[in-house]
């Protein structure tokens, strides 16, 4: 079928020349059509689209049934919490250890009052002994008792960093058997991640904002991984492949304004603007059936012109071009 359009386009053009029409190449309208497959497997459980239907972008018009996947997400999820069981807490240890680390603490605040007043009775005997209303032996047994205080309290400030030093070590090893369980924990969560992913090529969307041109399957049929579902187009800006002449290359540039001809009936003929996006570099022959050695000797180039389209212009429609 294109190959017979192309056919026609290309003798119009030569036909042109001939009777001196008022455009100097034509051709047919076309679209870059896109094909929206299935990137899962499964059955077709929503399509809400049809044939004229227009999508916005990103659009979800369907779902394809992914319960097999969200099954196994759920058994990886399962493992992900078998392996949080595993794991073990220091804080029954550290409760212990913490109540010894409070109790030396009072403790010492006991011992340091204790020191306190111990050192005001061995000033005040100082006094007395110095006038002769205290013996010695009482100043000697007033600082001995200082001594004994002073002792405890190391003894216990010595007790407190054990203890301090325990409850490090305590969450040191716990953490150190977590680790190992925990290793597994982060490439477990990748395969949910995987799913994740997985379950959104469930989802059916249009990868652009365009028209749908043709519905290849419908609700409740089995698709499969690069199964068509739809096709679709931007037809809001439409391309006009136009082919033209030896003579007239020199004369066409990329990114030039032109002239296209439409008919739009009663023998009225409705011209819109048009920009020259792309030259074939390559000449082809006229893409005909091929009869005499003269025929083949007529070359031709594509071109590729850029036509915003009002609604009018629909695909395969045939235009004229005026440089």
């Amino acid at each position: 079928m294109k190959k017979t359009i192309l056919t026609f386009a290309v003798l119009s053009l030569f036909s042109c020349k001939n009777s001196n029409q008022d455009y100097d190449a034509s051709g047919t309208f076309e679209a870059d059509e896109v094909m929206v497959t299935a990137e899962a497997t499964g059955k077709i459980l929503e399509l809400k689209l049809e044939e004229g239907q227009t999508l916005n972008a990103n659009q979800e018009v369907g779902i394809i049934d992914g319960k097999g996947i969200e099954l196994q997400k759920e058994q990886v999820q399962a493992s992900i919490n078998a392996i949080e069981q595993k794991t073990n807490s220091a804080l029954p240890q550290i409760s212990v250890l913490q109540s010894q680390y409070n109790s030396q603490k009072a403790n010492i605040s006991v011992l340091q009052e204790q020191l306190q007043n111990a050192v005001r009775e061995r000033n005040r005997t100082a006094n007395l002994v110095k006038s002769d209303a205290a013996t010695r032996k009482q100043l000697d047994d007033a600082n001995g008792n200082i001594e004994v205080i002073q002792k405890q309290i190391q003894a216990a400030q010595t007790q407190l960093s054990t203890v301090n030093q325990q409850i490090s070590a305590a969450k040191e090893n716990v953490a150190i058997q977590n680790r190992a369980v925990l290793s597994e924990r982060n490439p477990t969560e990748k395969k949910v991640a995987q799913f994740d992913e997985q379950l959104k090529h469930n989802i059916i969307q249009s990868p652009i904002s365009g028209t749908v041109l043709t519905k290849y399957s419908n609700k409740g049929e089995f698709a499969t991984i690069g199964k068509p579902i739809f096709k679709m187009a931007d037809l809001n800006q439409m391309t006009l492949r136009a082919y033209i002449t030896g003579d007239q290359i020199a004369k066409v540039k990329l990114n030039q304004s032109v002239k296209i001809l439409v008919d739009s009936g009663d023998g009225k003929t409705r011209e819109l603007p048009g920009t020259v996006y792309w030259i074939s570099s390559d000449a082809e022959f006229t893409p005909k059936t091929i009869q005499t050695k003269n025929e083949r000797a007529n070359l031709v180039y594509a071109t590729k012109i850029r036509v915003k389209n009002d609604g009018f212009l629909k695909i395969g429609m045939y235009g004229e071009v005026r440089f």
